[in-house]
């Protein structure tokens, strides 16, 4: 069985610092053993899916 977490970003007027909250982000989930199996786009938003095996 499959557990799965969904995580919105909101995205600012700077490139830079939104490419670094976008890679903190998927180190983050990676070293939780999440693995992101879903992505959308908005204008102000960036909505991410993530999943793994459930424990137990």
């Amino acid at each position: 069985m499959k557990e799965y977490q969904a995580v919105v970003l909101r995205q600012t007027k700077h490139a830079q610092d939104d490419e670094e909250a976008l890679t903190d982000l998927l180190n983050e989930r990676s070293r939780g053993g999440w693995a992101p199996v879903m992505m959308t786009q908005g204008e102000l938003r960036v909505t991410l899916v993530f999943a793994r095996e459930a424990e137990g």
